[in-house]
């Protein structure tokens, strides 16, 4: 009997036959490694991210409708200079709308692209002292200053409407 480098007998291994071969052979081609296993899972779960950060929110960005407001208030001071007459622009916690000095009177506009809009996907704006802050563009263009933070869960973003007429976004 052999004698291991430990003192541990070990038994003598007699060749196995060639079909006990073949079948250990077979088994062990069936089943996986724990590293294929673990190459597999990683790809998986880096396609899912991938997956995850490719869908947009549903509810839409909160600097897009910040843009947006921004750009239909630049287009009513605009109107106002361009037809030499007074617009005014009301904000709300729900939304914003557009109003025109005709006769005399301030009338809401229902027309694109001076129609009212709801903020998107629960955003909220808060503006001011109260709920609702309301600015008008004479035409000369020169306005008083009015801040609108939009707020949608933990994002926020600033509009700030100088006295000039310029307006920063964020």
């Amino acid at each position: 009997m052999r004698i291991s480098a430990t003192g541990a007998e070990r038994p003598i291994r007699t060749p196995l036959p060639e079909r006990e071969r073949r079948r250990a052979r077979r088994f062990a081609e069936h089943g996986f490694t724990l590293v294929e296993l673990l190459v597999v899972l990683t790809i998986i779960s880096l396609s899912g991210a991938a997956v995850m950060l490719a869908i947009p929110d549903p509810r839409g960005n909160l600097r897009d409708d910040a843009e947006r407001f921004a750009a239909r208030a630049h287009a009513a001071r605009d109107a106002a200079v361009i037809e030499a007459r007074d617009m005014a622009l009301w904000v709300n916690s729900a939304g914003y709308g557009f109003e025109r000095r005709e006769g005399g009177k301030w009338r809401p506009v229902t027309t694109k692209p001076f129609g009212p809009a709801s903020w998107q996907g629960g955003a909220q704006a808060l503006v001011g002292e109260g709920d609702r802050a309301r600015i008008r563009f004479d035409t000369t263009g020169q306005i008083e200053p009015l801040d609108v933070t939009l707020v949608r869960g933990d994002n926020q973003v600033l509009i700030s409407i100088a006295a000039d007429g310029t307006i920063h976004v964020g």
